[in-house]
């Protein structure tokens, strides 16, 4: 079989690449031996977030407030849970193996394995392609702890067959996935206790992470930081985790300590094809791997594991690839969102990333949400944004509130468009939303240099005195 482009992975990127390649007129030979869609539809992005909904209902009912009173929620976690795999279900065929051939995509069901540089082997079947695209995404980490592998325990993958809310759930690691998951657990009705070797949410501005923590730790979930796990073991029909100072017992164990490239089996070896420490394919600038002819997108070229990434690297490759215009990646302008209540997104640099890039010239500003009209309408007090600058330009935003991963899109544009800090005093913004903290942020650092600026005072001065 000869094609234009070979695709290896049906997920986000995968997907994209293809449906762009193949709307375009070029051959395309889409291979995928698992699920369409990928872990984003599968078991990541949507069903999450379909969970964090029903959970975030739930809360809702128990918290009441300004003026109405909360009561327990009756909750049904069967019906929590079909409403997850309706989610996924609904969204499906947009992703669906007959979709992507309707566009004229082949499409084979196995695992792929490279035989050459420009050919590989699946299900019985040689392509040869001029371009190929790996889009394998990444796999679970399990970490190298005494007893793991002989303890029953859940991931991201296979969470979601469960029918039955966990009585205590145990969740290893202090990550997006592990707070995400250890939140809305509890909000269904589960005790749920956090295990984190180091700091939870150890990549994001600690003053935004710190409203996360004492948001979660206040609605009763345990988050145990500096507290690494010795071992695990199944006794008596439970779970028991030992860490230094204490053996915490539980019905489920979720392991959520990060996720690796998925790039074994797939014979990139015999492709001329390199791979770094962690099995990520080592990509340039146009993300083409050591073998010119094969790209890498999404999270198996070890850039970030968003779903939003990979389609930015999807467009990147058909502009290369099949179009043959320049295109470089960009990393300064890519959001992520830490799907809590609330939320909290973070595009561009933190500060202490910007500090160890540029030692002088860093400023930031910290307005918090408490200011905000539309936040005190609603009764809330705990969160902020996080603006960095350099020379008065934003290098990096956080945004801890409700909303957030929808109120950082204005800084993703700033960011990708390079845009002063002088375009957002002249943007309106509609009244009250949470989203007129970002002109507050911007405010705060331009009054200073305007009200206390001794020169434009005497300007003023002499043009008031004028007839």
């Amino acid at each position: 079989m000869r094609a234009d482009l070979c695709v290896i992975g049906a997920g986000s990127g995968g997907l994209s690449v293809a449906a762009g390649a193949a709307q375009m007129g070029a051959r395309v030979v889409l291979v995928e031996a698992g699920e369409m869609g990928g872990d984003c539809l599968n078991a990541g992005c949507v069903p999450s977030k379909a969970l964090i909904a029903a959970a975030s209902r739930a809360e809702a009912v128990r918290s009441g407030g300004l003026g109405t009173r909360g009561a327990a929620p009756e909750t049904d976690f069967a019906a929590v849970m079909a409403h997850v795999r309706a989610t996924v279900a609904a969204i499906a065929p947009h992703d669906s193996q007959e979709r992507f051939e309707g566009l004229g995509v082949t499409v084979i069901r196995a695992h792929a394995r490279f035989i050459g540089r420009d050919r590989i082997e699946a299900g019985g079947q040689e392509v040869t392609a001029r371009r190929f695209v790996v889009a394998t995404g990444a796999r679970p980490v399990l970490p190298d702890i005494p007893g793991l592998a002989d303890t029953p325990h859940l991931t991201n993958e296979t969470l979601w067959s469960l029918d039955t809310l966990p009585g205590h759930l145990a969740v290893l690691g202090g990550g997006p996935l592990g707070l995400e998951m250890a939140q809305a657990f509890r909000r269904l009705g589960a005790r749920v206790t956090v295990l984190e070797a180091g700091q939870a949410l150890s990549r994001e501005e600690p003053e935004l992470a710190s409203f996360v923590l004492s948001r979660l730790r206040a609605e009763g979930v345990e988050i145990r930081e500096n507290t690494p796990v010795r071992a695990v073991r199944q006794a008596n029909g439970e779970i028991a985790v030992e860490t230094e100072n204490a053996t915490i017992t539980a019905d489920r164990l979720l392991i959520a300590a990060g996720r690796r490239p998925a790039t074994a089996g797939l014979g990139l070896e015999r492709a001329g094809v390199e791979t770094g420490p962690d099995g990520a394919v080592r990509v340039d600038a146009r993300l083409r791997s050591t073998n010119r002819r094969i790209f890498a997108v999404g999270d198996v070229a070890g850039l970030g594991q968003f779903t939003h990434l990979a389609g930015y690297h999807a467009g990147l490759v058909v502009r290369a690839a099949l179009l043959g215009l320049p295109a470089r990646l960009r990393h300064d302008h890519v959001p992520r969102v830490t799907y809590t209540d609330p939320e909290l997104a973070q595009v561009g640099l933190t500060e202490a990333q910007a500090r160890a890039k540029w030692p002088t010239g860093i400023e930031t500003i910290l307005t918090p949400l408490a200011g905000n009209d539309r936040a005190r309408t609603e009764g809330l007090t705990g969160g902020a944004l996080k603006l960095v600058l350099r020379k008065g330009r934003p290098v990096g935003v956080g945004i801890c509130a409700p909303g957030a991963g929808e109120m950082i899109g204005l800084w993703s544009l700033a960011l990708a468009t390079r845009r002063k800090l002088t375009a957002l005093p002249s943007t309106i913004l509609p009244y009250p939303t949470l989203s007129e903290v970002s002109k507050s942020a911007a405010g705060a650092y331009f009054s200073p240099r305007v009200f206390d600026n001794a020169w434009l005072r005497r300007w003023v001065r002499v043009i008031q005195s004028l007839p």
